[in-house]
């Protein structure tokens, strides 16, 4: 991919511009795009199609879930393993390789699928909030409003990655994708100090799509080996690129490293909503052609064996 620009801070870039721009908008938006992942990791996503109301209601709509008494929540714990679908309490994710737990409370929904649908028995069951209103519609709302945009997003890499444009339409159709509420409480006294909020770590997955948080705290490490916060508009959705998309580009776009940092001014609660793009089982995490060069790091490896490989490395299995 030709480009001349060089980014000195995570690039802003509009979704619309490439829904709705000519070919030369478009094509900067690719540029851009794939510029902004391997340089940076991240990037900041504008004028994209989820709705202001949308996220609004989905915000509103976890504060609540997170308020609720404990051993209420409790009752949502699922029992299919690996965390992947309902409440999983405060203290029980670690980063991979830490030995201490990140100061997090979070629940998870995934995809909805039909009786006789051939992953239906492969995963695990949506959990839904009876306490909460309209819980259940929001979310699978925001699901398929972030499922839409991680769709675009990955087209548009296929470009310079030299892919026929439907490579990861056929690899995340019917995914596993995991919209995840994030709820940090205020600190806690008497906390571990090397306890944080989330410790640093890369994502599993292909791509995750951040909702902007409620506060600050989200640093990404540079390819200089310094922390970056990265803030933005609360409007606005932030991607970062995670171990599944580094692994099949031979780290042409590396995962990227970032963590939440625990407050420094007031110590308040923090709420995000990260939409991590999984493929779906059958999905092989293979080096792509254009990026062997002198070759493949990482063998072959089936896209449900690597996640449940990093789920037990995070302790959720």
């Amino acid at each position: 991919m030709a480009t001349t620009n060089y980014m000195k801070s995570v690039p802003e870039l509009s979704l619309a511009s490439y829904l709705e721009g000519d070919v030369k908008d478009q094509q900067k938006f690719i540029d851009d795009l794939f510029l902004g992942l391997k340089k940076f990791g991240f990037i900041i996503l504008k004028d994209h199609p989820v709705h202001l109301d949308l996220l609004n209601d989905a915000y509103q709509a976890s504060e609540q879930l997170f308020s609720l008494p404990l051993e209420t929540k409790k009752k949502y714990i699922s029992t299919s393993g690996g965390g992947q679908r309902g409440y999983t309490p405060f203290g029980t994710e670690h980063a991979k390789d830490q030995k201490v737990p990140d100061l997090k409370e979070f629940w998870h929904v995934g995809r909805e699928l039909p009786p006789g649908h051939k992953y239906f028995d492969q995963y695990p069951k949506n959990i839904w909030v009876s306490e909460v209103a309209d819980f259940k519609k929001t979310f699978l709302k925001m699901y398929e409003s972030l499922d839409f945009v991680a769709s675009v997003l990955l087209k548009s890499l296929t470009k310079p990655l030299e892919l026929e444009s439907d490579y990861f339409d056929k690899m995340i159709e019917d995914g596993n994708s995991i919209l995840r509420l994030l709820h940090y409480p205020p600190i806690p006294e008497g906390v571990d100090p090397h306890c944080v909020r989330a410790a640093a770590h890369e994502d599993i997955n292909l791509i995750t799509i951040l909702v902007s948080a409620s506060a600050s705290g989200l640093e990404l490490l540079t390819r200089e080996g310094e922390w970056l916060p990265i803030e933005t508009d609360p409007n606005n959705l932030i991607v970062d690129s995670g171990d599944m998309l580094s692994r099949i580009t031979n780290e042409v776009i590396p995962a990227t490293t970032h963590r939440v940092v625990n407050p420094k001014g007031e110590n308040k609660s923090r709420y995000s909503m990260p939409y991590f793009i999984h493929p779906n089982p059958e999905a092989m995490l293979t080096c792509l052609d254009s990026c062997v060069g002198a070759g493949a790091k990482y063998p072959d490896i089936l896209a449900q064996d690597f996640l449940i490989q990093r789920l037990k490395e995070i302790g959720l299995m």
